[in-house]
């Protein structure tokens, strides 16, 4: 029998600094089997953890100590630093305006390869399972070569990390943009895709499907799409439906009343109180 995925969104983003070694960590200790990120690249092809391509305003203080403002975030456009710059930004200190139960704690982006350095060593001293990792591709038709590399290109160097590191077996790659999944499909049709949906996509799921080109390990819609039918045509098509963000535990029960395979969440805490 197939283990529901407890996945811990960008590591426990209500709990501790989003896509950070510290989050990650706090994620594993909650029992999670997957750990959600997101990747980016720099300048000089160092793939790294960060949900947009630039330095966010809610998150990051800058080398000088002061916050990032709005307007300014986009001109920190990581695919123009090299790693040596990202590093000098904070990301775990500022006081989240939408995650009050966030742990404030000194965290920059870090490189993917040593993120699963990190949790390798850290499963062994804490004598738990290596976790599954769910990978997103942050790109997008309108910002390629701008703000990151073009679909080909990141996903190579996604895989190179992946394939250095032999967790091949344990990464699943998501993305709202088809382009990277049809890529891998092509170049590495062993690895598991998952397709994200955003709730404002209106297309039907065979629509999805036909746009995409091939069916996903995983068909990942934002959690307000869900509903019996569509878990039902997603099993029907050897699917699994893993929904994100589910941050209240009534939402949670709901959705695995409907089956559903998994859920994403900001609160990997919450799963304790479920029953599983």
């Amino acid at each position: 029998m197939q283990t529901f995925d407890r996945e811990g969104h960008r590591g426990c983003r209500g709990l501790m600094p989003e896509n950070t070694i510290a989050a990650m960590k706090k994620a594993v200790d909650l029992n999670v089997t997957t750990l959600e990120m997101d990747a980016v690249m720099t300048k000089d092809g160092e793939v790294i953890l960060s949900h947009e391509p630039f330095f966010n305003h809610e998150i990051t203080t800058k080398p000088d100590g002061s916050f990032v403002k709005e307007e300014e975030e986009k001109s920190l456009n990581i695919y123009r630093m090299t790693y040596d710059e990202v590093k000098r930004y904070d990301v775990g200190l500022k006081p989240h305006p939408r995650f009050p139960q966030q742990e404030k704690t000194a965290a920059v982006k870090p490189l993917l390869r040593d993120l699963i350095d990190s949790i390798r060593l850290y499963c062994k001293e804490k004598n738990r399972p290596f976790p599954q990792w769910n990978i997103e591709t942050k790109t997008q038709p309108q910002t390629d070569n701008l703000y990151h590399p073009a679909p080909a290109a990141f996903v190579e160097m996604l895989m190179k990390v992946i394939k250095e590191k032999g967790i091949e077996k344990n990464v699943i790659i998501q993305s709202f943009d088809f382009r990277t999944l049809q890529y891998l499909h092509q170049h590495y049709p062993h690895m598991r895709t998952a397709m994200l949906v955003e709730d404002y996509d209106k297309r039907t799921l065979d629509e999805l499907l036909a746009a995409l080109g091939f069916t996903p390990t995983i068909f990942s819609p934002a959690q307000s799409l869900v509903a019996k039918e569509l878990v039902e045509a997603c099993h029907q098509k050897k699917m699994q439906v893993i929904p994100w963000t589910v941050n209240e535990t009534d939402e949670m029960q709901k959705l695995i009343a409907l089956n559903v395979d998994g859920i994403i969440t900001d609160y990997p805490n919450l799963f304790s109180q479920l029953a599983l």
